[in-house]
Parts: C-alpha cells; structure tokens; sequence
C-alpha cells in the first residue's frame, strides 16, 4: 500500500513539472514576442522572420497544448505503472482530442 502511494506521489509530481514548465514556458513566449512586437512597431528590427505577433501566437498555441501534453504523459505513466483500465481512458480521451482536432 505505501509503496503505491510512493508511485502515486511521483506521476504527481512529473505532471505538476510538466504543467509548471510549460505554463512557463508559454509565459516566456509570449512575453518575448510582446516585447519583440513593441521593438518592431517602434521601426527595429523589422526584417525577422517571426513577428512578435508569431511568437504571441506559438505562446498561446503552447497553453492550448499543455493539456494533451498531460493526457500523453497520463497514458505513458499508466502503461508504465501496468494500470491498463486507466491507460485504455487515456487512451479515449486522446482519440476524442485528436477526432475534434481533426473534424474541425
């Protein structure tokens, strides 16, 4: 029993990770292409390849992602831990996520 409390407290922690760096990072983008944007509309450095609205946008993009990132990292933690109830679930709400992907 105390050693699946152990295991449990350990797929916490790599999701809050996971959910922490990400958010982060998205943060990060998107603060590096507001300030890249406010660069560019004061006349420097307008011949980048990404605007700062590109990098807003990739910021976003990463937030929208975070969340099918976590499903992915469920389903591999669970196939790990041999709880093929809770990965087959994983598993469903992935193929929901990519089928509405993929419809709309």
């Amino acid at each position: 029993m105390e050693g699946n409390m152990i295991a449990n407290q350990a797929q916490d922690e790599v999701l809050a990770r996971l959910l922490w760096w990400g958010t982060c990072l998205a943060c990060l983008v998107i603060a590096l292409g507001m300030a890249l944007g406010g660069v560019q509309q004061a006349g420097v450095l307008r011949s980048l390849a990404w605007s700062g609205l590109d990098l807003v946008k990739a910021g976003i993009a990463l937030f929208i992602l975070l969340p099918v990132a976590r499903v992915v990292v469920m389903l591999a933690l669970f196939v790990r831990a041999r709880d093929y109830v809770y990965a087959l679930v994983a598993l469903f709400v992935l193929l929901i996520i990519v089928s509405g992907y993929l419809v709309a």
